[in-house]
């Protein structure tokens, strides 16, 4: 049985207290819990995809990243790991402030300029 949340509507608009947010997350444990993690990130600027190998002073590293220039369409981008324009680049480090928002890549890593 699934546990209620409690809410409040406002202006015909659900609000959920905040502390019962945390159901949402599932399993994740914090930026650190992503180590080993292959991501397809977005950030302010740019996206790209990789495998997290560290998280130190505000960074992901990623190993076998590439820069995506073009995701084509996203849903077929994050179903399919097709990528439109994408260049691979090796090691980076990406901000995490800089981060909009990530998806698990259930996929190979590009290793292919394209």
């Amino acid at each position: 049985m699934k546990k209620e949340i409690g809410k409040i509507t406002i202006e015909g608009k659900d609000y959920v207290p905040v502390d019962s947010q945390k159901e949402y997350f599932n399993d994740f444990n914090g930026l650190e819990s992503l180590i080993g993690s292959k991501l397809f990130i977005r950030t302010v600027t740019y996206h790209c995809v990789g495998r997290v190998i560290g998280l130190q002073d505000g960074f992901f590293q990623l190993e076998d990243a590439s820069w995506v220039a073009d995701s084509g369409r996203f849903m077929n981008a994050i179903k399919e790991g097709t990528l439109k324009e994408v260049e691979p680049v090796g090691d980076m480090w990406v901000a995490t402030s800089s981060i909009v928002d990530m998806f698990l890549w259930l996929h190979e890593l590009p290793n292919e300029q394209k």
